[in-house]
């Protein structure tokens, strides 16, 4: 005698108000798994509902790492114009600089040519371009005063030399562009001759 045991499987219910199976546990009732959450349901051929929170997190991601990214390309611009302004604000200087030892040189005559009587200052105001090299981009615009006192038989002249260097003359400039350098020295020099001492320096003892 055989003896046959039957196994009976209890299936989901698909009655109205029947419980639906939990996400990932096998459906009998349709022979097939139930859809964990987060995953596409091939059967239903929609997402579920926790991948909407996936495409709102990304977006986010995506529009956080723009937005640094746009901050350092400016932060890197910020620092190389920065940079830029830098070296020719020391180039404005040299080419003020420049000016000055120009108008110096003018107004102390070391080649003593002027004879007994003090030299005057240059042409006020001159404006001096065609600087060579790095300089070339610079107008320099020196102005020059003079005063004279005499004492005993010396006479002697202070020089009062301004020289303004930029890169968009006339310098200084009242309206500038946007790069616009400029830069401002001022020298005070004196010469002494006493027209009784021995040419040619005339020299002040």
């Amino acid at each position: 005698m055989t003896l046959t045991k039957v196994f009976a499987l209890k299936t989901q219910s698909s009655e109205p108000g029947a419980r639906s199976p939990e996400p990932g546990t096998w459906n009998l009732e349709r022979g097939v798994r139930s859809p964990k959450l987060g995953t596409w349901n091939l059967e239903l051929g929609t997402w579920n509902r926790e991948a909407g929170f996936s495409i709102v997190t990304a977006v986010f991601l995506v529009v956080v790492l723009a937005l640094l990214g746009a901050f350092i390309v400016s932060v890197t611009g910020l620092q190389q114009s920065s940079s830029q302004i830098d070296v020719q604000g020391v180039r404005a200087y040299q080419a003020a600089r420049t000016g000055i030892e120009w108008a110096a040189w003018q107004a102390l005559d070391p080649n003593n040519a002027g004879g007994a009587a003090l030299p005057s200052c240059p042409a006020s105001p001159t404006n001096l371009s065609g600087l060579a090299g790095s300089l070339s981009p610079f107008t320099v615009t020196v102005t020059c005063g003079a005063t004279t006192t005499t004492e005993g038989n010396r006479d002697v002249r202070t020089y009062q030399i301004i020289a303004t260097a930029c890169n968009q003359p006339p310098c200084p400039n009242p309206t500038p562009a946007t790069g616009y350098v400029e830069r401002r020295l001022e020298a005070i020099l004196s010469k002494c001759k006493d027209p009784s001492a021995p040419g040619p320096r005339f020299a002040c003892g």
